[in-house]
């Protein structure tokens, strides 16, 4: 990595759940000019932001960052005043886009997609308020599938079918909400439409702030993606 790091000018978030043809989008993604947008971490920032979240949410801890009193190496929570949650969380942000991210230069727009974000729902707001509070300019995209294909797909197929749209109707009961609160950082896309009729990715397109290039779009969607001869997505 070079030793000066400049930061991408925003980050796009694919929001979504497994075998969900997220990897298309992914795909159609990086084929703007300037966007890299990685694929799946395993859920990795969430315990970042579970961390920051610790600092953030302790009584003791926000007691003493409102006095400001300093503590003595007596104290249960000796040096508690100098800890900012803000600049920590910041700082762990910027770690994970130099150490994971690592984006190219010139990338405009960084980021990645993971299907695993609902797979902690009692984390799922705090997840997304801690991306949109330390990535700069952060932007969700929500793509979602018929529930039907989505159940005989990849792993999915190996559990009772019931149980899976049980699943994907939590999944898109947290999206939906998250939406709703925060349409202004938010984008819904459904799979389904946008393979059928290529013209519904357009005000995907008006949400980033990028030209509308229909040619780029067919050639994506015309790609043949290798990882769909396995169990993944």
């Amino acid at each position: 990595m070079p030793d000066v790091f400049q930061t991408p000018e925003a980050y796009t978030f694919v929001v979504t759940y497994g075998r969900s043809g997220s990897t298309l989008l992914q795909n159609l993604l990086n084929a703007i000019p300037g966007y890299q947008i990685r694929g799946e971490n395993n859920n990795a920032l969430l315990y970042l932001a579970r961390s920051r979240h610790a600092m953030l949410s302790h009584p003791q801890l926000q007691d003493l960052r409102k006095t400001g009193e300093p503590t003595d190496p007596s104290h249960p929570w000796f040096g508690g005043e100098l800890v900012f949650p803000e600049e920590y969380g910041k700082a762990l942000a910027e770690v994970f886009i130099k150490t994971v991210l690592r984006p190219d230069p010139g990338v405009r727009v960084s980021g990645f997609k993971e299907i695993r974000f609902h797979a902690e729902p009692d984390h799922f707001w705090l997840y997304l308020n801690f991306i949109h509070e330390t990535f700069p300019n952060a932007r969700f995209v929500f793509n979602t599938r018929n529930h039907a294909d989505v159940a005989q797909s990849g792993w999915w197929a190996d559990r009772d079918p019931a149980s899976v749209v049980a699943t994907l109707e939590e999944a898109e009961a947290l999206f939906t909400a998250y939406q709703r609160h925060f349409p202004d950082r938010c984008h819904h896309v459904h799979y389904d439409d946008y393979v059928t009729d290529h013209q519904t990715l357009r005000p995907l397109f008006a949400f980033l702030g990028e030209t509308w290039d229909p040619r780029m779009v067919e050639w994506v969607m015309n790609t043949r993606l290798m990882h769909l001869h396995s169990a993944t997505d």
